[in-house]
């Protein structure tokens, strides 16, 4: 009598197929998760911004185009209006304060679109926030919850 025990060759191919189909599923999910998350991050940084350049221009008289005086601006009796270093990349989105005459803009784009993110953003001194599929986004963009891309 020579029983052995273990398993066989063909039994451990099984499982490890089994494994890779699981896997070959689960990753594609895992990564639109992640980018999702990166996307609604985008969106809460957008609006922690606008609050804080309505904080700037109420205590200044105007809005700033400067990372600089939003996050350390000069004494005295000056509070921090954003704390953290916002010119490195936050979530898979790097963002762009700029100006327009009596205004700011901010762009929060994705690192790598299809990566990090799948949209671009964009608001103003509007405070309305605007995307764009797999692209930049900028004034002429559809607003957040409309339909359009």
């Amino acid at each position: 009598m020579n029983e052995r025990r273990g398993f066989t060759l063909i039994e451990l191919m099984i499982v490890v197929a089994i494994i890779a189909t699981i896997v070959a599923v689960a990753i594609p999910n895992l990564l639109r998760s992640r980018i999702q998350a990166n996307e609604s991050a985008a969106i809460g940084n957008l609006r922690v911004i606008v609050g804080a350049e309505v904080a700037y221009q109420t205590a200044n008289s105007r809005y700033t185009d400067s990372w600089e005086a939003l996050t350390n601006p000069p004494p005295p009796n000056s509070p921090k209006f954003l704390d953290g270093d916002w010119t490195q990349a936050r979530s898979g989105y790097m963002y762009v304060l700029g100006s327009k005459p009596g205004g700011y803009t901010v762009n929060a784009n994705a690192v790598t679109y299809g990566v990090t993110g799948d949209k671009g953003f964009f608001t103003d001194d509007s405070g309305i926030i605007r995307y764009r599929k797999s692209a930049d986004a900028d004034a002429t963009c559809p607003p957040l919850g409309s339909t359009t891309p």
